[in-house]
């Protein structure tokens, strides 16, 4: 019988942890410089090819068990992926849904689903990209979705509309969550909701379209309307109206490794402020002797050493099986924050430079203050440690 794991059992890294993965991802991004990402944002394309060598290094299996094909690492080993995948200027965009859409696969899905599924996401053949979860009327109140999936026979047939579905357009499968039992017919708002496994080249064109959501940052939002696509009973990840459970898993998940980007963010716009204000000479002097330069950037430093700290931290929660929602959304909000303050001091320290494009600071300065949105809101954020850690009355 296996012991719980306890709270004072587990530890949490420090330092560069997983050395040999984050310098393999180090090599693999500087294959992709600046100009790559920019060229990529003008034509509005899918980084195909960076895509592909980070798969076929493994990376983007690397919470696949190996007896699926893959590397069956801890999720801070894919938060060590995605980090320094940011940290080298890259974006992880494009691919990260993979690895947080795995939490709710591998803890709830079936073993024939695991058999079918994930050795072909393992060496790519196969591609899980797409998270159906929010729509345009209720947003972040997940509980109010109007996307229906009736059971008819062995299939469900769906009814509704997704948006920001990220990256739906190049992918294969798509994690959706749907409500089988309508709202006023559950006990609990959160009963009633199903996680499905859409094969979106079956269903396309059946039932189901797909449209780009042209947005601030190259990060293949898409709008999914379901008018009756059909999709197997067998595609049921557990129990029907349970779902809501099952992707809070994911959403833990994808919290954690979303914000390990943002501490990626953090280190590129330090690393790159402090190189241009050593290098720049303005009225006979560096200008990063100045305090004024100084400061913000030594500052956004210590925040994003504290955020990273709560987030190995989480992560190490989230490993054991322990409780972990507390100190996800704290390091979220953390990062995305910390991350944010790099990048103003960034394209300070550059002024008029960051505006220009070829310094690549405006690029990842659009794409990181996506963090304090997205996953969830910082407001949403505060107002969960106001409640849930405080004990404050609930304020929505």
């Amino acid at each position: 019988m296996t012991q719980a794991v306890r709270l004072e059992d587990v530890s949490v890294p420090l330092g560069e942890d997983f050395p040999e993965i984050r310098e393999s991802v180090r090599k693999i991004c500087a294959n992709f410089p600046g100009a790559y990402w920019r060229d990529l944002e003008q034509r509005e394309a899918y980084p195909t090819e960076f895509v592909r060598a980070l798969t076929e290094a493994g990376y983007l299996a690397a919470l696949i068990p190996e007896e699926y094909g893959g590397a069956g690492l801890p999720l801070r080993a894919a938060a060590a992926i995605l980090e320094e995948i940011h940290a080298s200027g890259c974006n992880a965009g494009a691919c990260h849904a993979q690895m947080y859409i795995m939490g709710t696969v591998l803890r709830h899905g079936s073993d024939e689903q695991k058999r079918r599924y994930l050795p072909g996401i393992a060496s790519g053949e196969l591609r899980l990209q797409a998270f159906g979860v929010t729509e345009p009327t209720s947003g972040t109140d997940t509980t109010k979705l109007k996307t229906r999936a009736v059971r008819n026979g062995d299939h469900y047939v769906v009814h509704g509309q997704k948006v920001w579905t990220s990256r739906a357009l190049h992918s294969d499968l798509m994690l959706l969550l749907a409500r089988t039992t309508p709202l006023d017919q559950v006990k609990k708002k959160t009963d009633g909701l199903s996680v499905f496994l859409v094969d979106i080249r079956e269903c396309m064109g059946k039932g189901l379209e797909i449209k780009p959501l042209k947005a601030m940052i190259n990060h293949h939002a898409t709008e999914v309307f379901f008018d009756g696509a059909r999709v197997p009973a067998e595609n049921l990840i557990g129990e029907e109206g349970k779902g809501f459970r099952y992707i809070l898993d994911g959403l833990n998940a994808e919290r954690i490794l979303v914000s390990s980007e943002a501490i990626g963010d953090a280190r590129w716009f330090t690393k790159t402020a402090v190189a241009y204000a050593r290098d720049r000479v303005v009225f006979d002097r560096p200008i990063g002797q100045n305090q004024g330069i100084q400061f913000p950037i030594a500052r956004a430093h210590a925040e994003t050493e504290a955020a990273s700290m709560l987030l190995r931290k989480a992560a190490a929660l989230f490993t054991a099986g322990l409780p972990c929602g507390d100190d996800v959304n704290m390091a979220k909000m953390l990062a995305s924050e910390a991350a944010w303050h790099a990048a103003e001091a960034c394209i300070q320290t550059h002024g008029g430079f960051g505006y220009a494009k070829e310094y690549d600071v405006e690029r990842k300065w659009r794409e990181t203050r996506l963090m304090q949105i997205a996953p969830i809101s910082t407001n949403l954020v505060l107002s969960y440690i106001a409640e849930h850690v405080l004990g404050l009355p609930r304020s929505y």
